[in-house]
C-alpha cells in the first residue's frame, strides 16, 4: 500500500473503529490522523480504547504496524545521534532491547561491554512493573547515580565514555506512553502488534543507528509461547528494517532465572562479577551473543567479548559510565536487615519455575505494583544451586532477602512453590532462533 499523497483527509473516529472491528485494513492516512488525535486530545480515550481492543481481536498486517510505528515517532522528538564522537571520529549507535525476563540483568554487562569498541551504546531503559524487574531500579541501588539526564548531557555522557543508561524522556513517543497506560487498563496489552509498535517506536525515537533484540519466552517472559515471541521478533525487525535501522533479533529461553540473582543491587552485585570476567555461565554466554549481533550490525566481524570481559576493559568502561552519571562504581551493595534460607524438599535435579521466582522476588519487596511506588533496593532472590544441579534433600538452594520482615512469608511460601526436581530443560538464555533484517 502506497502513502498517502496530497493533503489529509478529514476522518472519525467511530469510522476507523468500525473499519478494524470488521477486519479492514487501516490506509496511512487513518493511521496518521487518529495516532495524531489521540496524542492532540482530539480523539477520546475511550475511543482509542475501543480502536486497542478492535486490534486485540483483528490484529494488524505488518504495513500498518509500521505506519503505526512511525505515527507514534513522529508524535514526539527523535534524537539525533548520527554526529555522536568518541575521540575524533563519529562512531555508529547501537542499542539492545529485551523484553523483559527474571533475573535479566543482561544491559549493565553489555552496555559498558560494547563501549569497549569504537561505537556509542544509548541505552534508555524503564523501571520494573510487576514480576521483571527495570534496569533504572537496579542501577539506583548504586548511590549518587542518577537515571534523568537530558539531550545534552546524555551525549556528553556517550561522548566520553561510549555508554550511558537513562531514562527516556518525556518528549520521546508521547502517542506510546499515553496509549500503553490505556492497554494496560483495558486488557489490551498482550498484542503482538502494539507490543512491537510500542517497543519500536522509543527505540527508533532515540536514534541508534542498529538495535539487536533479545526477545524471551518462557514463564518468566511477557510472552510464554516460543511461538509468538519468535512472531514478535519477526514483526519487530520488520519495522526496523522500514525505518532504516539495522535490526536483528534473538529469541531465548526464560523458563529459569537467568544467573542467580533477582532483584536490584543482588544483580547489580552478579553483573560485577561477570565484568570482573567471572560470573554464571548462561548469563556470560547470552551476553556475548548480543554482543556478537550488535557488533556485526555495526560492521564489527570477528570480535571476541569473552576476551574483553576477561582483560578488564568491560569493568573499566563500566566504572566510567556510572561515575559519568554521578555514581560511585566502588560503593558496598546495599543489604537486608532480613535473609531466610529455603532449602531443598527432596534429593534430585533441582527445577526453578521463573515466574515463581520473579514473583518471590516482588514480594520480598524488590518490585513494585503501581508506577511511582519505591523499592527495597536490597530486596530479592539469590539462588545458591540453579536448574539442572543435583541437591540432596535440607541442602540450601536459595536466600530470600528483605529489609521488612512482613514479607518474608508470602516471599518463601512463593519460592518454595516455584521449587520443584526433575530433567533439566536446558539453560536460561538458551537461543532457539535468530533473525536478521539487513
Amino acid at each position: 500500500m502506497s502513502a498517502r499523497v496530497g493533503p489529509a483527509r478529514r476522518h472519525d473516529a467511530v469510522r476507523i473503529i468500525e473499519a478494524k472491528r470488521d477486519g479492514r485494513e487501516l490506509d496511512d492516512d487513518e493511521i496518521d490522523w487518529i495516532v495524531e488525535g489521540f496524542t492532540s486530545g482530539a480523539v477520546a480515550p475511550e475511543q482509542m480504547s475501543a480502536l486497542a481492543m478492535a486490534i486485540y481481536f483483528r490484529g494488524m498486517t505488518d504495513h500498518e504496524i509500521s505506519r503505526w510505528t512511525s505515527a507514534m515517532v513522529r508524535s514526539g522528538t527523535r534524537l539525533d545521534l548520527s554526529t555522536v564522537t568518541r575521540g575524533d571520529a563519529v562512531v555508529p549507535t547501537v542499542d539492545k532491547h529485551s523484553t523483559g525476563g527474571v533475573g535479566d540483568a543482561i544491559t549493565l554487562v553489555l552496555t559498558p561491554l560494547l563501549a569497549t569498541w569504537d561505537v556509542a551504546v544509548p541505552q534508555l531503559s524503564g523501571r520494573g512493573l510487576g514480576h521483571t524487574g527495570g534496569t533504572l531500579d537496579k542501577l539506583e541501588s548504586i548511590p549518587g547515580w542518577r537515571a534523568d539526564l537530558d539531550a545534552d548531557e546524555l551525549r556528553a555522557v556517550l561522548t566520553r565514555t561510549g555508554a550511558v543508561i537513562c531514562a527516556a524522556g518525556a518528549d520521546l513517543a508521547p502517542a506510546d506512553r499515553a496509549l500503553y497506560a490505556l492497554r494496560d487498563v483495558t486488557g489490551t496489552v498482550a498484542s503482538i502488534p502494539m507490543i512491537a509498535a510500542s517497543i519500536m517506536s522509543k527505540k527508533i525515537a532515540e536514534g541508534t543507528g542498529a538495535l539487536v533484540l533479545d526477545v524471551k519466552f518462557g514463564s518468566g517472559a511477557f510472552l510464554p509461547a516460543p511461538a509468538d515471541a519468535r512472531e514478535l521478533a519477526r514483526v519487530m525487525v520488520g519495522i526496523g528494517a522500514a525505518a532504516g535501522v539495522r535490526t536483528s533479533a534473538l529469541v531465548t529461553a526464560n523458563h529459569t532465572p537467568l544467573g542467580r540473582a533477582v532483584g536490584n543491587a543482588l544483580e547489580v552485585a552478579e553483573a560485577r562479577e561477570i565484568l570482573a570476567g567471572g560470573g554464571p555461565a548462561d548469563m556470560v554466554d547470552l551476553t556475548c551473543a548480543l554482543a556478537l549481533e550488535a557488533l556485526a550490525a555495526v560492521g564489527i566481524p570477528d570480535a571476541d567479548p569473552r576476551a574483553r570481559l576477561a582483560d578488564g576493559r568491560a569493568m573499566d568502561a563500566y566504572r566510567a559510565m556510572i561515575s559519568a552519571q554521578g555514581g560511585d562504581p566502588d560503593a558496598v551493595p546495599p543489604r537486608a536487615a532480613h535473609v531466610v534460607q529455603v532449602r531443598a524438599p527432596a534429593s534430585g535435579p533441582i527445577r526453578w519455575d521463573a515466574l515463581g521466582v520473579g514473583r518471590a522476588s516482588w514480594l520480598s519487596g524488590a518490585g513494585r505494583t503501581g508506577p511511582g511506588e519505591t523499592v527495597d533496593h536490597a530486596a530479592g532472590v539469590l539462588l545458591d544451586r540453579v536448574e539442572g544441579e543435583v541437591v540432596s534433600a535440607g541442602d540450601v538452594v536459595a536466600t530470600v532477602h528483605a529489609g521488612d520482615a512482613a514479607r518474608l512469608p508470602a516471599a518463601v511460601d512463593e519460592l518454595r512453590a516455584a521449587l520443584g526436581t526433575g530433567p533439566g530443560r536446558g539453560p536460561a538464555g538458551e537461543v532457539a532462533d535468530r533473525l536478521r533484517g539487513w
